[in-house]
Protein backbone atom coordinates (compact mmCIF):
# COMPACT_ATOMS: atom_id res chain seq x y z
CA UNK A 1 0.00 0.00 0.00
CA UNK A 2 1.03 3.27 -0.82
CA UNK A 3 0.22 6.39 1.03
CA UNK A 4 1.05 10.19 -0.28
CA UNK A 5 1.61 12.89 2.27
CA UNK A 6 2.09 16.93 1.23
CA UNK A 7 2.16 19.95 3.51
CA UNK A 8 0.94 22.70 1.95
CA UNK A 9 2.92 25.31 0.36
CA UNK A 10 4.24 28.24 1.80
CA UNK A 11 1.73 30.26 2.83
CA UNK A 12 1.50 33.98 3.40
CA UNK A 13 1.78 33.86 7.18
CA UNK A 14 5.23 31.53 6.33
CA UNK A 15 6.81 34.49 4.38
CA UNK A 16 5.81 36.74 8.05
CA UNK A 17 7.38 34.06 10.20
CA UNK A 18 4.21 34.34 12.11
CA UNK A 19 2.70 31.37 14.17
CA UNK A 20 -0.53 30.63 11.93
CA UNK A 21 -2.37 27.54 13.47
CA UNK A 22 -5.91 27.38 12.38
CA UNK A 23 -5.58 31.17 11.03
CA UNK A 24 -7.15 30.52 7.53
CA UNK A 25 -4.41 32.43 5.65
CA UNK A 26 -3.80 31.69 2.09
CA UNK A 27 -0.50 30.64 0.03
CA UNK A 28 2.35 32.71 -1.13
CA UNK A 29 3.33 33.18 -4.55
CA UNK A 30 6.18 30.93 -3.74
CA UNK A 31 3.54 28.47 -1.64
CA UNK A 32 1.48 28.29 -5.20
CA UNK A 33 4.83 27.39 -7.10
CA UNK A 34 5.78 25.05 -4.78
CA UNK A 35 2.20 23.30 -5.08
CA UNK A 36 2.61 22.85 -8.81
CA UNK A 37 6.13 21.53 -8.42
CA UNK A 38 4.69 18.64 -6.14
CA UNK A 39 2.20 17.90 -9.24
CA UNK A 40 4.56 17.58 -11.81
CA UNK A 41 7.51 15.61 -9.45
CA UNK A 42 3.70 13.27 -8.97
CA UNK A 43 2.81 13.33 -12.74
CA UNK A 44 6.53 12.39 -13.62
CA UNK A 45 6.64 9.57 -11.17
CA UNK A 46 3.50 8.49 -12.63
CA UNK A 47 2.00 8.50 -9.47
CA UNK A 48 -2.01 8.20 -9.35
CA UNK A 49 -5.22 8.35 -6.61
CA UNK A 50 -8.42 7.92 -6.09
CA UNK A 51 -9.27 9.96 -3.02
CA UNK A 52 -7.76 12.91 -1.80
CA UNK A 53 -8.09 14.39 1.71
CA UNK A 54 -7.30 17.88 3.19
CA UNK A 55 -7.78 19.78 6.00
CA UNK A 56 -10.78 22.78 6.27
CA UNK A 57 -7.90 25.38 6.06
CA UNK A 58 -7.20 26.96 2.31
CA UNK A 59 -3.65 26.74 2.81
CA UNK A 60 -3.99 23.15 2.16
CA UNK A 61 -7.08 23.10 0.27
CA UNK A 62 -5.50 25.13 -2.32
CA UNK A 63 -2.50 23.34 -2.25
CA UNK A 64 -4.20 20.24 -3.40
CA UNK A 65 -6.02 21.59 -5.95
CA UNK A 66 -2.81 23.12 -7.95
CA UNK A 67 -0.97 19.51 -7.50
CA UNK A 68 -4.55 17.99 -8.85
CA UNK A 69 -5.16 20.48 -11.82
CA UNK A 70 -1.66 19.87 -12.56
CA UNK A 71 -1.55 16.26 -12.57
CA UNK A 72 -4.91 16.80 -14.70
CA UNK A 73 -6.95 15.25 -11.68
CA UNK A 74 -9.22 17.82 -10.91
CA UNK A 75 -12.07 15.39 -10.62
CA UNK A 76 -10.83 13.09 -7.75
CA UNK A 77 -13.44 12.81 -5.27
CA UNK A 78 -11.82 15.19 -2.12
CA UNK A 79 -12.68 14.93 1.75
CA UNK A 80 -11.73 17.69 4.15
CA UNK A 81 -11.55 17.21 8.34
CA UNK A 82 -10.91 19.79 10.41
CA UNK A 83 -9.41 16.79 11.91
CA UNK A 84 -6.41 16.97 9.61
CA UNK A 85 -5.89 21.20 10.58
CA UNK A 86 -2.54 22.40 11.64
CA UNK A 87 -2.28 22.67 15.43
CA UNK A 88 -3.77 25.16 17.37
CA UNK A 89 -1.15 27.47 18.64
CA UNK A 90 -3.86 29.64 20.93
CA UNK A 91 -2.50 33.22 21.59
CA UNK A 92 0.73 32.92 19.86
CA UNK A 93 -1.56 33.03 16.67
CA UNK A 94 -0.64 36.09 14.27
CA UNK A 95 2.55 36.79 16.50
CA UNK A 96 6.30 37.06 14.59
CA UNK A 97 8.24 34.19 16.33
CA UNK A 98 11.49 36.24 16.21
CA UNK A 99 9.89 38.95 18.57
CA UNK A 100 7.72 36.63 20.10
CA UNK A 101 11.20 35.05 20.86
CA UNK A 102 13.08 38.45 21.38
CA UNK A 103 10.25 38.74 24.30
CA UNK A 104 10.12 35.66 26.19
CA UNK A 105 13.47 33.37 24.98
CA UNK A 106 14.23 31.62 22.83
CA UNK A 107 14.06 28.91 25.14
CA UNK A 108 10.37 29.11 25.66
CA UNK A 109 9.38 29.46 22.14
CA UNK A 110 11.28 26.40 21.21
CA UNK A 111 9.23 24.91 24.19
CA UNK A 112 5.75 26.14 22.83
CA UNK A 113 6.75 24.78 19.33
CA UNK A 114 8.41 21.85 19.89
CA UNK A 115 7.60 20.19 23.29
CA UNK A 116 5.26 17.36 23.44
CA UNK A 117 2.79 18.00 25.80
CA UNK A 118 2.95 21.64 26.57
CA UNK A 119 0.92 23.72 25.23
CA UNK A 120 0.95 27.23 24.43
CA UNK A 121 -1.02 30.49 25.66
CA UNK A 122 -4.97 30.23 25.49
CA UNK A 123 -6.55 31.69 22.86
CA UNK A 124 -9.49 34.55 24.18
CA UNK A 125 -12.38 33.07 24.04
CA UNK A 126 -14.03 36.64 22.35
CA UNK A 127 -11.52 36.95 19.90
CA UNK A 128 -12.61 36.20 16.34
CA UNK A 129 -10.06 33.50 15.34
CA UNK A 130 -12.08 31.44 18.30
CA UNK A 131 -13.46 28.46 15.56
CA UNK A 132 -16.89 28.18 17.66
CA UNK A 133 -17.09 32.09 16.64
CA UNK A 134 -16.32 30.93 12.63
CA UNK A 135 -18.73 29.48 10.25
CA UNK A 136 -16.51 26.55 8.54
CA UNK A 137 -16.76 25.29 11.82
CA UNK A 138 -20.58 25.33 12.56
CA UNK A 139 -21.58 21.53 12.96
CA UNK A 140 -18.78 20.33 14.88
CA UNK A 141 -19.60 20.31 18.29
CA UNK A 142 -18.44 22.98 20.34
CA UNK A 143 -16.36 20.61 22.94
CA UNK A 144 -14.04 19.43 20.08
CA UNK A 145 -13.27 23.30 19.02
CA UNK A 146 -9.46 24.10 20.36
CA UNK A 147 -8.30 26.94 21.66
CA UNK A 148 -4.54 25.74 22.40
CA UNK A 149 -2.90 22.62 21.26
CA UNK A 150 0.22 20.68 22.08
CA UNK A 151 1.65 18.59 19.85
CA UNK A 152 -0.29 15.49 21.73
CA UNK A 153 -2.92 17.26 21.41
CA UNK A 154 -2.85 17.27 17.89
CA UNK A 155 -1.75 13.57 17.58
CA UNK A 156 -4.94 12.69 19.57
CA UNK A 157 -7.19 14.02 16.95
CA UNK A 158 -5.42 13.25 13.60
CA UNK A 159 -4.30 9.18 14.28
CA UNK A 160 -7.69 8.51 15.18
CA UNK A 161 -9.32 10.05 12.19
CA UNK A 162 -6.60 8.35 9.99
CA UNK A 163 -7.62 4.92 11.42
CA UNK A 164 -10.68 5.16 11.20
CA UNK A 165 -11.55 6.84 7.88
CA UNK A 166 -8.28 7.08 5.41
CA UNK A 167 -6.99 3.96 6.93
CA UNK A 168 -10.01 2.09 5.44
CA UNK A 169 -10.00 3.84 1.87
CA UNK A 170 -6.27 2.45 1.83
CA UNK A 171 -7.00 -1.45 3.08
CA UNK A 172 -9.73 -1.36 0.09
CA UNK A 173 -7.32 -0.73 -2.24
CA UNK A 174 -7.55 2.85 -3.13
CA UNK A 175 -4.71 5.15 -3.73
CA UNK A 176 -4.84 8.23 -0.96
CA UNK A 177 -3.27 11.33 -1.03
CA UNK A 178 -3.26 13.73 1.70
CA UNK A 179 -2.33 17.53 2.03
CA UNK A 180 -2.26 19.14 5.48
CA UNK A 181 0.20 20.61 7.88
CA UNK A 182 3.35 20.23 9.59
CA UNK A 183 2.37 19.37 12.87
CA UNK A 184 -0.92 17.13 11.59
CA UNK A 185 1.77 15.57 9.23
CA UNK A 186 4.52 14.92 11.96
CA UNK A 187 1.24 13.14 14.12
CA UNK A 188 0.87 10.77 11.09
CA UNK A 189 4.81 10.45 10.87
CA UNK A 190 5.14 9.58 14.75
CA UNK A 191 2.39 6.81 14.37
CA UNK A 192 3.47 5.31 11.06
CA UNK A 193 7.06 5.11 12.18
CA UNK A 194 6.81 4.68 15.65
CA UNK A 195 8.96 7.36 17.34
CA UNK A 196 9.21 8.46 21.26
CA UNK A 197 7.96 11.56 22.31
CA UNK A 198 11.77 12.80 22.19
CA UNK A 199 12.21 11.01 17.82
CA UNK A 200 9.21 12.85 17.03
CA UNK A 201 10.26 16.48 18.19
CA UNK A 202 13.10 16.41 15.70
CA UNK A 203 11.01 16.00 12.83
CA UNK A 204 10.58 18.75 10.38
CA UNK A 205 8.41 18.59 7.43
CA UNK A 206 9.40 20.62 4.44
CA UNK A 207 6.73 22.43 2.69
CA UNK A 208 5.28 21.25 -0.68
CA UNK A 209 7.48 18.11 -1.08
CA UNK A 210 5.73 15.26 -1.73
CA UNK A 211 6.13 12.01 1.31
CA UNK A 212 5.85 8.78 -0.47
CA UNK A 213 5.18 5.74 2.09
CA UNK A 214 5.04 2.14 1.25
CA UNK A 215 3.45 -0.60 3.53
CA UNK A 216 3.43 -4.19 3.80
CA UNK A 217 -0.14 -5.53 4.36
CA UNK A 218 0.31 -5.51 8.36
CA UNK A 219 0.64 -1.70 8.06
CA UNK A 220 4.35 -1.74 8.44
CA UNK A 221 6.21 0.61 6.74
CA UNK A 222 8.88 -0.70 4.22
CA UNK A 223 9.81 2.39 2.85
CA UNK A 224 9.99 6.03 2.78
CA UNK A 225 11.47 9.13 0.58
CA UNK A 226 10.58 12.84 -0.35
CA UNK A 227 10.09 13.54 -4.13
CA UNK A 228 12.76 16.14 -4.98
CA UNK A 229 15.97 17.57 -5.08
CA UNK A 230 17.85 16.76 -1.62
CA UNK A 231 19.74 20.01 -1.34
CA UNK A 232 16.40 21.95 -1.75
CA UNK A 233 14.72 19.33 0.69
CA UNK A 234 17.46 19.63 3.30
CA UNK A 235 17.15 23.89 2.58
CA UNK A 236 13.42 23.93 3.64
CA UNK A 237 13.91 21.32 6.65
CA UNK A 238 16.53 23.31 8.55
CA UNK A 239 14.22 26.34 7.76
CA UNK A 240 11.59 24.97 9.60
CA UNK A 241 14.19 23.88 12.41
CA UNK A 242 15.20 27.69 12.82
CA UNK A 243 12.10 29.50 12.97
CA UNK A 244 11.77 30.54 16.31
CA UNK A 245 15.79 31.98 16.86
CA UNK A 246 15.70 35.59 17.31
CA UNK A 247 17.83 36.18 14.27
CA UNK A 248 16.03 33.84 11.76
CA UNK A 249 15.50 35.13 8.22
CA UNK A 250 14.24 32.11 6.76
CA UNK A 251 10.38 31.93 6.90
CA UNK A 252 8.96 28.73 6.63
CA UNK A 253 6.63 27.87 9.05
CA UNK A 254 2.91 25.95 10.14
Amino acid sequence: MRLVIIRHGESEWNKLNLFTGWSDVDLSPEGKKEAILAGKALKEEEIDFDVCYTSYLKRAIHTLNLVLEEMNRDWLPVVKSYKLNERHYGALQGLNKAETAKKYGEKQVKIWRRSFSVRPPVLDETSNQNPKKQVQYSGINRHELPLCESLEDTINRVVPYFNNVIKKDMLSGKRVLIVAHGNSIRSLVKYFENLSEEEILEVNIPTGIPLVYEFDDDFRVIEKHYLGDEEEIAKKTNSVLNQGNIKNKEIETV
